[in-house]
């Protein structure tokens, strides 16, 4: 099987029993978005969504929440990982929003990584789920996934990853795609013991060719 063939095997799969496949995180607007995401950072969607309404209730623009102290936000996010220094950037990126953009969350990926707390998978992220551009965030669900498919090959980092997707999936078809590998990954293939006999997509896998059927 060629690497095309076993895209587009993959891809016709998930059109099929995933077609919405959308993010997790609960969100109204860019700038909620992009709070959640940053928070996301090595923590679970299903916590963050726990902790946003009580900072969007306190802080529902960006504007507001350029206002806010450390002491007052840190007690709303002390629930998430590394809530120090999400503190900050929160604070951060909203200073830097409201000064440089005009209080207009950035719509592109240059101009998003050069807010605090926000790296590329990020803005990724960003521009993929509100704007549908053809920009794929690689988290680990998408790094180990992919591999484990054999959609890419010898991959080292998330941008070797990034690159090698974004060679084979069609452009209209990223923003989704970047889903459909999360939750993949977050659901059935996952870390440790993946549940590849729940999976339809043994026939391409190079993971379960290899590694688990021959036993």
């Amino acid at each position: 099987m060629t690497k095309k063939e076993r895209f587009q095997f993959v891809i016709d799969y998930f059109e099929h029993h995933a077609p919405n496949a959308e993010t997790e995180l609960i969100y109204d607007n860019p700038y909620q978005l992009l709070v959640a995401v940053i928070l996301s950072a090595q923590c679970t969607d299903k916590r963050v969504n726990m902790t946003t309404p009580a900072i969007f209730a306190r802080y529902p623009n960006v504007e507001a929440l350029s206002h806010a102290t450390f002491d007052e936000l840190f007690p709303l996010i002390k629930s998430i990982s590394y809530p120090n220094n999400k503190t900050k950037h929160l604070i951060g990126m909203a200073n830097m929003v409201m000064e440089d953009f005009h209080g207009e969350i950035p719509s592109t990926v240059p101009e998003l990584v050069k807010l605090p707390g926000v790296g590329r998978k990020t803005a990724n992220v960003i521009t993929s789920v509100v704007y549908q551009q053809p920009n794929m965030a690689v988290d680990t669900h998408v790094f180990r996934v992919s591999a484990r498919l054999g959609l890419t090959t010898n991959a080292k980092t998330p941008l070797q990853t990034e690159q090698q997707l974004l060679k084979y999936i069609p452009e209209e078809k990223v923003h989704v795609a970047h889903h459909w590998l999360i939750l993949h990954g977050r659901y059935i293939c996952v870390a440790r013991n993946p549940k590849c006999g729940e999976c339809g997509l043994r026939p391409v896998c190079k993971y379960y060719r290899t590694l688990v059927k021959p036993g």
